[in-house]
């Protein structure tokens, strides 16, 4: 039933929390993750003080891509549990004061869709209008698909159809009217579920140049940020509206920071990725300039902002700030770079603290609470990613399942006697569960406890201090941080009392790699 609540921005300043549902807690032993498992370890969720849970997709699907190739929007795949399961978890969150995202992938479907299937099955089935097909001896273009690879498949009758993921996700045509009144429908159906919002994967890929031109750097991208998708937008942004408290937050990879804005206007997304903010490397002035990018493009639109430091498509931040190289980018992924964990670490508890203060919603990947670093060996055989399969360069390390307890994989993941976790934990784990860390005053994750709770007192816009060279140093209100950059210990500045390190702090002065919140005088 359709929910109309008193107008609420809550995704303005929350912090949320991202459910990887095959790898967060299985309930019922079969080694994957499953809506069981969530709803048994929502305490945790809680505990942590998150304001939102944004579950990664759960819907029927072969899995080709981990269930971002949908079958059936309106429905759980079986391996997950039942729509039934699902209603009870959101009534649960919220009786726990947890608001509930879910994720929607409008860009494309599985080849098991029954609109795909029609498609298929016959040449002159007008379900093929729903799809980008294309007759021809030769593949229509040479477009480079997002996990590499060509983008066309022939089909037995001879046609071609496009995807630009694998050749299990065949792409919608957005410009046909049933598409777009389908996901209307679908939106409609979860916001009547009592979901308080809509993540949309791919949202920038979604509109194709029908003439179907090669990519061209000096002319306008053929399918990546085309115009049209904010009718698109306009259009999902009335219908949230109806349910006044609900919001849309959009997955938009876009180096340019005017293109990526125009997807926040007033009338379109309340909110989307900052993934500029991800890929930053651990450098002062990388940090400093990427923030006022942020918060200018932002404020430009009166937009919030986001910061995120990991998810389930990027290398886990503990490995990539222990490492030479602390950016990330796709094109210059790579397993088994030299990795110093402690470093990592170190930085990643301090990036905690930056992340979590600054004016905007924070995003939390599970198992960064807990300072999961990336798993880099696992065996061929185990790995799922089709990113990996067609470009070597894969997703699976950071999609682990999360530790709970004990001294050994599952370490509580999966029920005493279950089968083996869907993918392989490390060892090392051990001493990184959730039971090994509660109550430890120095564990990432009763810092992260501490920082979700504190960050209620950080109220306002930032304002940049003066800083050491190395450092970065603002205050909101009365309250300032200072994150240490450097390879040097840094002072810190007049203040009353320290409000929460991210290490041991040394006789007045910031260690290298660490921040701290202090209350100013």
């Amino acid at each position: 039933m359709k929910r109309c609540n008193v107008t609420n921005t809550w995704w303005r300043d929350a912090v949320i929390y991202q459910v990887y549902p095959r790898s967060y807690a299985d309930g019922n032993g079969d080694g994957v993750g499953d809506i069981a498992g969530i709803r048994a370890r929502l305490d945790h969720l809680s505990a942590l003080g998150v304001d939102a849970i944004w579950f990664s997709p759960w819907y029927p699907s072969p899995m080709a891509d981990a269930g971002y190739d949908v079958s059936d929007y309106r429905d759980i795949d079986p391996v997950f549990g039942t729509l039934g399961e699902v209603e009870a978890l959101i009534a649960e969150a919220h009786r726990a004061g947890i608001r509930v995202i879910v994720d929607v992938v409008p860009n494309h479907c599985s080849i098991e869709h029954p609109w795909f299937q029609k498609a298929l099955a016959d040449p002159a089935a007008p379900e093929r209008e729903l799809f980008w097909f294309r007759d021809g001896d030769e593949m229509p273009t040479a477009w480079r698909g997002e996990f590499g690879g060509t983008t066309w498949t022939r089909t037995p009758d001879g046609a071609w159809y496009l995807h630009l993921f694998t050749p299990e996700q065949p792409d919608f045509n957005w410009d046909h009217p049933r598409v777009r009144a389908e996901f209307e429908s679908v939106l409609r159906f979860w916001l009547d579920r009592g979901v308080d919002g809509i993540r949309i994967d791919s949202a920038a890929l979604l509109m194709k140049d029908p003439d179907l031109p090669e990519v061209d750097p000096s002319a306008k991208h053929p399918f990546h940020d085309l115009d049209a998708v904010h009718d698109v937008y306009r259009s999902w942004r009335r219908i949230a509206d109806e349910y006044a408290d609900r919001a849309l937050i959009g997955e938009v990879w876009l180096p340019e920071v005017d293109r990526f804005a125009a997807y926040l206007r007033p009338d379109e997304l309340h909110a989307a990725f900052n993934f500029d903010f991800l890929g930053c490397a651990w450098d002062a002035g990388a940090m400093r300039a990427c923030i006022d990018r942020t918060l200018d493009a932002h404020a430009g639109v009166g937009a919030p902002a986001t910061w995120v430091l990991s998810n389930h498509d990027v290398t886990r931040h503990v490995t990539r700030y222990g490492r030479q190289d602390t950016a990330f980018s796709f094109a210059t992924k790579r397993e088994g770079t030299p990795t110093d964990l402690e470093l990592g670490t170190r930085r990643a508890r301090a990036a905690a603290l930056l992340s979590l203060s600054l004016p905007g919603a924070a995003y939390v990947y599970q198992g960064e609470e807990l300072g999961l670093w990336e798993v880099e060996n696992l065996p061929v055989e185990a790995r799922q990613d089709p990113m990996w399969q067609r470009s070597g360069h894969g997703r699976d390390g950071c999609r682990v399942p999360i530790p709970w307890s004990s001294e050994r994989p599952p370490f509580g993941f999966s029920p005493d006697g279950a089968a083996e976790p869907w993918l392989p934990q490390p060892e090392g784990w051990k001493d990184l569960t959730v039971a090994a860390q509660t109550g430890d005053p120095h564990s990432m994750l009763e810092l992260y406890r501490r920082a979700i709770a504190a960050r209620r007192a950080l109220s306002g816009p930032m304002r940049w201090l003066p800083s050491p060279p190395g450092a970065l140093a603002y205050a909101r209100g009365d309250v300032a941080v200072v994150v240490n950059m450097s390879g040097a210990p840094v002072p810190l500045p007049d203040h009353d009392t320290c409000l929460l390190a991210s290490g041991p702090l040394d006789d007045g002065v910031l260690p290298p790699d660490t921040a701290v919140w202090l209350r100013t005088t």
